[in-house]
């Protein structure tokens, strides 16, 4: 019998569109016309939990996040933002953040939930530059940079 190892698609060589990246973690844009502003900060080492990075690093990651959070806030202008770290389909450490309207197509509800409507409310369209110089800025405010 023939066992193959599972390979990570965070650890993988991917076609993602990366905004901004340091040693530790990168920023990707996710391609999803109904979310735009939809990015994900993922930690570059391969660990599963918050708890398996020590003090500072969780600091690095949080920072880049709410780096993150930010610069989405301020090139969308969204209702609400909504940050998650699942990993229960990945396990490999990473951020959602989600800008999100009540208009959207799934307000209330999660982006992953039920569809509550047809939006038709155009958002702004923000570049994947414009987006990465935001970001970058708000990085280096936090001090990251």
């Amino acid at each position: 019998m023939i066992v193959t190892a599972s390979v990570c698609e965070l650890c993988a060589e991917s076609r993602e569109v990366v905004l901004w990246q340091s040693t530790d973690c990168r920023v990707v844009r996710v391609d999803d016309p109904a979310q735009p502003g939809f990015c994900r900060v993922i930690w570059n080492a391969h660990v599963r939990e918050m708890t398996d990075l020590d003090a500072a690093s969780r600091s690095i990651l949080m920072s880049v996040v709410f780096a993150v959070e930010a610069a989405v806030r301020q090139c969308f202008s969204p209702d609400k933002i909504n940050l998650a770290s699942f990993g229960n389909v990945v396990p490999h450490l990473h951020w959602h953040v989600i800008p999100r309207w009540t208009d959207d197509r799934h307000f209330p509800e999660p982006i992953w939930g039920r569809i509550q409507r047809t939006s038709t409310t155009i958002r702004p369209v923000i570049d994947d530059p414009e987006l990465a110089a935001a970001i970058t800025c708000r990085i280096a405010q936090e001090g990251l940079a």
